[in-house]
């Protein structure tokens, strides 16, 4: 089988390059061997002793590239055709691959995703972070590889995206383009082009998300066009429907929150009526007025139009005895793999080694997931967060749950965890902290070797800047384990969590 992939006008192909073939931007080179996976999923081969970084292919894959980068230490290029085969590729199964933004390492196999996933999570804690580490605990890989998200954002627009094979079918049917070479819009609702904000290709069927989900995408996208409500034009910033979120639980139930850009109650209601008649499953169903040349809505109000105002997730208590249960709003975080949120979740509780008596800080607490979820294990847990509607979920996720020893705060990390927060309300024993992807404000990293609490836990979902942050930490303390867990199975990301032990 031989992949081929759209091409572009070239230069020159060459076959074997020598060390003084001078190459420049647009050569196309044969039979180039792919090495490895680098950062970002790229992948890595040499040419001449010089890195050469791929958009596209697979470790073992043998490929003609074409060049789009020359620099003096490295190459970059794009795979145009597969001339042999890895071993360790999988048929892509869904229709959108090559397209999408998402499963972008769905042509591998997974056992080889999860060894990357390890070996990067490995380079990062050596190359960036300059660490001495103990041997890597294996990589917990998820059990579901597919339909594992229960969160999905669906664009609207007037104009999807149609690709190369569409426009040729259009031109053997004999249909007239625009003057500008385009054909007539059509509404598509699906997602973002990657680096394209206003291209929007239409998704027939997706498998992140279990069903109803698709079902759901599917019915409003129906209703709208039978009914001529007006998708977005991105670019002229002009139309009524914007966004469809949905979110599900492991329970059942399915939040809908519809994003439009002004107020017309007719056409709100038709659709929300329409999907909550057809999916019983549906107990909230929500919409959000926006105006903005953005589709955000952390600052908008949320409407519920029909049912409760959150949907409730449950996750198995660490010991494994009863369960936890978790309102989630419109606005509200949770891990996007509930099933490996779990598994996460508990090797952060591992790591802390808790005995009852500690006063445990939980930095970047979000809804309180893990703050709730240690509480039984700890005298007393501390939980900061910046944004004040998560904090109004914490609370109210503990009350839910009985939980008596948990506290929240909001405000700015850097700002809020200072010495005077330390001394009003007790400098903490052990610290489990899972900052955002930028990683730790260098303010906070510093307070934390003030504070020394004996142990830190740290979750990250970037190791890299993760990496750079135990680099900090390492002046007083030694890291004593580090455990990856795969939160995204068909990309390249990888959560990864590491015990700190003061020296």
């Amino acid at each position: 089988m031989i992949l081929c992939l759209p091409l572009k006008p070239h230069n020159s192909v060459i076959s074997q390059p020598s060390k003084f073939s001078k190459m420049k931007k647009g050569d196309r080179l044969q039979n180039i061997a792919i090495d490895t996976m680098g950062a970002e999923g790229k992948c890595v081969a040499k040419v001449n002793g010089q890195v050469l970084f791929l958009q596209g292919g697979a470790p073992g894959d043998t490929v003609e590239v074409e060049l789009t980068k020359i620099k003096s230490n490295y190459l970059e290029g794009r795979v145009v055709s597969i001339q042999k085969l890895s071993p360790h590729r999988s048929e892509p199964f869904c229709e959108h691959f090559g397209l999408c933004g998402g499963c972008v390492w769905q042509h591998i196999n997974y056992a080889t995703q999860l060894h990357y996933k390890q070996q990067q999570v490995a380079d990062n804690l050596e190359h960036i972070g300059g660490l001495t580490f103990p041997p890597l605990t294996p990589i917990l890989g998820s059990a579901q590889t597919q339909h594992y998200r229960n969160k999905l954002d669906f664009t609207f627009t007037s104009g999807r995206w149609l690709t190369h094979q569409e426009l040729d079918l259009k031109k053997n049917q004999g249909l007239e383009p625009l003057p500008s070479g385009r054909y007539p819009d059509e509404p598509g609702l699906g997602f973002h082009i990657p680096r394209m904000y206003d291209r929007v290709f239409d998704v027939h069927t997706c498998y992140l998300q279990p069903q109803p989900s698709n079902s759901i995408r599917l019915l409003a996208r129906k209703t709208a066009i039978e009914n001529n409500i007006p998708f977005f034009d991105l670019r002229k910033q002009v139309g009524f429907l914007r966004t469809l979120t949905l979110r599900t639980t492991t329970t059942g139930e399915v939040m809908v929150i519809l994003q439009v850009t002004y107020n017309e109650m007719k056409w709100i209601t038709l659709l929300l009526q329409t999907l909550t008649d057809a999916f019983p499953q549906i107990t909230s169903a929500n919409y959000i007025i926006n105006g903005k040349r953005n589709d955000t809505f952390a600052d908008l109000d949320v409407i519920c139009w029909k049912g409760n105002p959150y949907i409730t997730e449950q996750m198995p208590k660490p010991e494994g005895h009863g369960t936890l249960q978790f309102r989630i709003g419109p606005k509200s975080f949770y891990q996007t793999n509930p099933h490996q949120a779990y598994q996460l979740y508990k090797v952060a509780w591992q790591l802390a080694d808790l005995k009852g008596t500690e006063h445990v800080y939980d930095l970047y607490t979000g809804t309180g997931t893990i703050a709730n979820f240690v509480a039984a294990h700890a005298r007393q847990v501390i939980g900061l967060e910046y944004v004040a509607a998560a904090i109004d979920d914490a609370r109210i996720n503990a009350t839910i749950n009985h939980i008596t020893n948990t506290r929240f705060y909001a405000g700015d990390m850097k700002d809020l965890l200072t010495e005077n927060f330390l001394t009003q309300h007790g400098r903490p024993d052990v610290v489990i902290t899972d900052p955002p992807r930028a990683g730790m404000h260098e303010d906070v990293t510093r307070l934390l070797l003030h504070a020394a609490p004996a142990r830190i836990v740290y979750v990250s979902c970037n190791a890299a800047t993760q990496a750079r942050d135990l680099k900090l930490l390492s002046e007083k303390y030694t890291l004593t384990a580090v455990q990856p867990v795969d939160m995204f199975p068909q990309t390249m990301h990888v959560e990864n969590v590491v015990r700190l032990d003061l020296k």
